[in-house]
């Protein structure tokens, strides 16, 4: 009796106790920025206060410097993507970017920075601290930058009149329970962020429309876009009202503030339309939701605010009530190999040729993506599928219980295949997906360590929703979402590993599902 009880508390209590034991870094940034759109520079300031909450002495902080992946033809972006042939047809002849400028303080004294030991990783750097930096001490820290934008092939960089700014300022790696986290940027592979709180002031062109991570402080600004953009969400069969200066100065400084976030991200386009509508949530608790695209004829986008809408209706119910005040999606220019890229509270959409319901479904799967990358803060680079997979997984349902289409088969489904039930409807889709895809690595391996792209792609995103599915077949559905919701409500603003998702699903449902999360690490098709 008291070896059962003893069992029953170290099965009980453990998972408790590493709850209690875990730490993460606090970070709040200052950043003044300015975007030169004739010499495609942004130019900068940043002051971060880092609180060390881990229970060791720091005596050094590794920083990105993303922009420096861009730089050349030996960093390690640029290698990955001439290895593979489905990145590669990027094409990497496009002008290149950098940062300089580089100057860091700590606490207002000249601090020391070495170089990376791989010659590859220019993006990153290591700070020496002049001090050791103690458990649950802060420090100042602060330099200028100077950020050469690329031409738009990856993720940040400009497009005729488009200004995409992204992985744009010196950011300290991620210290965590096993170490440092200090990789470089990479296409195929994400990120991996310090939840922060955020201070951004913006100066542009007066005649750009802006869009950025965190709320709009600039109030005639910000009316000006509400304005416009519900006058523009409510007539949309008109030509839509264009975005006009409402300062004479030839450059206008927009403010943002945003918490509890991983990243910070803006995009400007003096051609952007602007849409706006608000989301009121079960709680009672309204979003403010801004599209903005370019005026194209018989653009879809003229829809785009109601799929921002639905995603956060759907996402809410399914997961958990979206926490931020507003939502914001971009039309980008094309890339040639995703459909979009996310950051929290907007997220720019690379996909210009798509019809309705796949617009729709890579707007919602973007737009997911502040639950699974923003909300919950998992290592992307180390576990993609915890982010890229769960999100499928909710974008499939959306998109069958909605239009009965799924985005890998696109418009090649039978008519009378989508005229089942959603339930039905899905179940065809994931045994189709199970019986004919081929998926041979694991689930749960590096980003950079899939054999290739595509493969990337079909295992994190399209095996990981089939895992879900198969969980939710012998569970139900129900009891997933349970799962779900239990897990984010307990991990939300924080970085879960997969044995957090683990203890969270088991908690909500009661069950040990010891051997369904070793699937993550089994090689070639479930079985």
């Amino acid at each position: 009796m008291k070896y059962t009880i003893g069992l029953f508390l170290l099965i009980v209590v453990s998972p408790l106790l590493a709850q209690e034991n875990y730490w993460q870094q606090k970070l709040h940034y200052t950043i003044n920025a300015e975007l030169n759109d004739k010499d495609k520079t942004i130019t900068g300031t940043e002051t971060i206060i880092y609180k060390n909450n881990s229970p060791q002495s720091l005596d050094f902080i590794w920083f990105h410097i993303w922009p420096n992946a861009y730089s050349n033809d030996s960093t390690a972006l640029m290698k990955q993507i001439k290895k593979d042939p489905e990145l590669s047809a990027k094409g990497t002849k496009l002008s290149y970017g950098h940062i300089e400028g580089l100057s860091f303080k700590v606490n207002d004294k000249a601090a020391e920075t070495k170089p990376h030991e791989n010659p590859q990783y220019v993006d990153v750097i290591k700070l020496i601290l002049n001090n050791p930096l103690a458990p649950g001490d802060s420090i100042s820290i602060s330099t200028p930058f100077k950020v050469f934008l690329p031409e738009y092939f990856s993720r940040s960089g400009y497009s005729a009149n488009e200004f995409m700014a992204c992985q744009w300022y010196p950011k300290p790696a991620v210290f965590d329970a096993s170490g440092w986290h200090a990789f470089p940027y990479l296409d195929m592979g994400e990120f991996y962020s310090e939840y922060a709180d955020f201070n951004v002031s913006l100066t542009v062109p007066a005649n750009y429309v802006v869009g950025a991570t965190g709320t709009l402080l600039t109030v005639d600004e910000l009316k000006a876009y509400k304005t416009i953009g519900a006058k523009n969400a409510a007539n949309r069969k008109k030509s839509p009202t264009p975005y006009t200066p409402i300062t004479k100065k030839a450059t206008k400084t927009l403010q943002y503030t945003a918490k509890q976030v991983p990243d910070f991200a803006w995009f400007a386009d003096k051609d952007f339309v602007i849409q706006y509508d608000t989301v009121r949530l079960k709680s009672g608790k309204v979003v403010d939701a801004f599209s903005f695209y370019h005026d194209a004829k018989k653009t879809l986008w003229n829809n785009s605010i109601d799929f921002i809408k639905d995603a956060i209706h759907k996402y809410s119910g399914w997961i958990g009530e979206y926490e931020y005040p507003v939502v914001q999606v971009v039309e980008g220019p094309q890339n040639n190999s995703s459909g979009g890229m996310e950051y929290p509270m907007i997220t720019l959409i690379t996909a210009p040729n798509a019809e309705e319901e796949s617009l729709d479904a890579v707007i919602t799967h973007e737009v997911g993506h502040n639950w699974f990358m923003s909300m919950l803060g998992s290592n992307e680079r180390d576990h993609t599928w915890m982010d890229e997979g769960l999100n499928t997984y909710y974008q499939f349902r959306y998109e069958g219980e909605k239009y009965r289409s799924n985005s890998i088969f696109g418009n090649s489904l039978p008519k009378e295949l989508k005229k089942l039930p959603a339930d039905q409807f899905l179940q065809v889709i994931y045994t189709t997906i199970e019986k004919h895809l081929p998926m041979q690595s694991a689930m749960d391996i590096p980003a950079d360590k899939f054999p290739s792209s595509a493969e990337y792609g079909i295992v994190s995103y399209v095996k990981t929703a089939l895992w879900m599915y198969i969980l939710e077949s012998a569970i139900g559905q129900d009891q997933v979402d349970l799962a779900v919701k239990n897990y984010f409500q307990k991990w939300k603003h924080k970085h879960p590993q997969p044995v957090d998702m683990e203890n969270a699903f088991e908690s909500a449902t009661g069950k040990d599902l010891t051997d369904f999360f070793l699937l993550t690490k089994k090689e070639g098709k479930f079985e």
